[in-house]
C-alpha cells in the first residue's frame, strides 16, 4: 500500500470513530503530487473529486428531535423574524439536533457555526445551544435580507458562503453537497411546516 493511500485509509477510520461529528458527504481529490484532499463542500467545478463517503440520510424523525429546543427555536425566531419551521428545518439538516457536533471542516453545534461566522457574530460557545441557535438564526436573517428573502439561495449561502452564491450570479452554485442540501433543507421544511399546522 502507497504511503498516500494508507493515510486516506486512516483519515477515513478517523471519520467513522468520531461519534461527535455530524454526517456529510465526503469527496476526495489527489493533486499532482499525490496529496489527497478530502472536502464535503467541493467548491472548485474545475478539480475532479470523487464522492468516498456518502450521508447516511435520514428522511424524517417523528421522535426526540422536535420538542428539545422548541422554547430557544421559538424565542430566536420571533425575535430575528425567522420561520421557526426553518430553523429546525436548517438544524435537522447541519447537525440533527445534536449540539456536540463537528463536522469534518470545523463547523459546529446544532446549527453548525464556522469559527469565523461564530466570531463574526459574537457567539463565544458554538456548543452552547442558546447561543448556537442565536446566532445560526441571525445569520439566517442576514442572509435573507441580502438575498431579498429567496430561500433557495439563503440556504444555498448558508451551506457554501455568499460569496459562493454571488459569484455564481445569485443562483444557487454547481456544487453536488450544496444542492442536495438546500433540496433535503426545503423537505425537512415542509415537514415541520405541516406539524406546526403552516402553510
Amino acid at each position: 500500500m502507497r504511503k498516500h493511500d494508507f493515510s486516506f485509509v486512516l483519515v477515513l477510520t478517523l471519520l467513522f470513530l468520531m461519534v461527535t461529528v455530524c454526517h456529510a458527504d465526503i469527496y476526495k481529490y489527489v493533486d499532482e503530487e499525490g496529496v489527497i484532499h478530502l472536502t464535503n463542500v467541493p467548491t472548485e467545478p474545475d478539480i475532479p473529486y470523487v464522492l468516498v463517503l456518502r450521508e447516511k440520510r435520514v428522511l424524517f424523525q417523528t421522535k426526540g428531535d422536535i420538542g428539545l429546543y422548541d422554547d430557544l427555536i421559538t424565542r430566536a425566531s420571533e425575535k430575528y423574524r425567522v420561520d421557526s419551521a426553518l430553523v429546525k428545518a436548517v438544524i435537522k439538516a447541519e447537525s440533527n439536533f445534536n449540539h456536540k457536533a463537528v463536522s469534518p471542516v470545523g463547523a459546529r453545534g446544532l446549527m453548525q457555526l464556522m469559527p469565523a461566522t461564530a466570531a463574526s457574530l459574537q457567539v463565544k460557545d458554538s456548543f452552547h445551544p442558546e447561543n448556537n441557535i442565536d446566532g445560526g438564526v441571525r445569520y439566517l436573517r442576514y442572509l435573507m435580507n441580502i438575498f431579498n428573502g429567496n430561500l433557495p439561495l439563503v440556504l444555498a449561502a448558508y451551506n457554501a458562503g455568499e460569496n459562493a452564491v454571488i459569484r455564481y450570479n445569485n443562483r444557487i452554485p454547481p456544487y453536488r453537497e450544496t444542492q442536495t442540501y438546500v433540496k433535503r433543507v426545503l423537505t425537512y421544511l415542509e415537514g415541520y411546516s405541516e406539524r406546526n399546522g403552516t402553510p
